[in-house]
């Protein structure tokens, strides 16, 4: 059997669904390929996310990867000089639109700014209501509940895997690791299993031991290589991957597919999987290439 790579596509702003997605919709009806798509549904309020530049590594990937070309200036000012504009109405029939075309969508957040910076020390009540807007208003835009969610910035606390399975959601993504698993945390650990991503993203590649956007996807396509078993789950974003690093983006998929890999939805992945998964602890490191630490995948419990 050919190697599996799920492709995990991360909505994090306005300009994101109405200027990234779109192109990468054609791009994967081109090349008759699937995807997930998970979008952020609240207030974008990028701008507010400069507060970070005091935390370690974060002005280092801001000049490496050119943030203020990727989001423009508009969007850099909403949340401060400009209003937060909702996502999901803005947004609404583009989201529509994916669904439409036959491509699973799912929750990535409510407020990713708020949620990439505040869940990890938040308690239960402030965690359950920020998951509940976010499915309010996907459950307003598509008409149904979700079944997946991928949380913001790979950040999460110990009450949102028992939040998840409680919500209903199929499975979720919110973690970095080697192979499906499900969460010790949660109370009962075997309703919604943890797809980690597996490989890493462009903007943790490019800028770091001279790889450029011109060698982002060599790079991306010698680790997806390495053979995983249970399959690899690749994560990019509509504001990078469906528009200044759309060619790079398409690059990796044309090599891809003259390897013969089987590029799959996350869904797809996650019916691939069987029930006799792992049970890991979920622990806090940092990732070369990206600020703060992140929800890793940790040892077999």
């Amino acid at each position: 059997m050919s190697q599996q790579i799920a492709l995990k596509i991360d909505v994090d702003t306005l300009r994101g669904t109405l200027e990234g997605v779109p192109p990468l919709l054609e791009l994967l009806q081109r090349h008759r390929l699937n995807a997930t798509f998970l979008f952020s549904l609240g207030p974008d309020n990028t701008g507010q996310a400069l507060r970070r530049v005091f935390r370690r590594g974060f002005m280092s990937k801001v000049l490496r990867t050119s943030v203020a070309t990727h989001y423009g200036l508009k969007t850099l000012c909403y949340g401060t000089l400009l209003p937060a504009p909702q996502i999901s109405v803005k947004g609404r029939q583009i989201m529509r639109a994916v669904r439409s075309a036959g491509f699973e969508v799912g929750v990535h957040c409510y407020d990713h700014v708020t949620w990439q910076d505040y869940v990890a020390t938040r308690d239960y009540a402030w965690t359950r209501q920020q998951m509940e807007l976010a499915v309010e208003c996907f459950r307003d835009v598509f008409g149904t509940m979700p079944k997946t969610h991928g949380a913001a910035g790979w950040q999460i606390n110990e009450h949102v895997p028992a939040l998840e399975a409680e919500f209903g959601f199929d499975y979720a993504s919110d973690t970095r690791g080697t192979q499906p698993f499900w969460p010790a945390q949660a109370p009962v650990p075997m309703r919604c299993p943890q797809l980690p991503t597996t490989l890493p993203t462009f903007d943790e590649l490019i800028g770091v031991a001279g790889c450029t956007e011109a060698t982002v996807a060599a790079e991306v396509l010698e680790r997806s290589a390495v053979p995983a078993r249970h399959g690899h789950v690749f994560t990019l974003h509509a504001e990078l991957e469906g528009m200044r690093l759309r060619r790079a983006f398409e690059c990796l998929l044309q090599q891809w597919i003259e390897r013969g890999v089987q590029l799959c939805s996350m869904r797809d992945l996650y019916l691939s999987q069987s029930a006799q998964l792992p049970v890991c602890t979920v622990r806090y490191e940092e990732i070369l290439g990206r600020s703060g630490r992140l929800a890793c995948q940790g040892d077999p419990q």
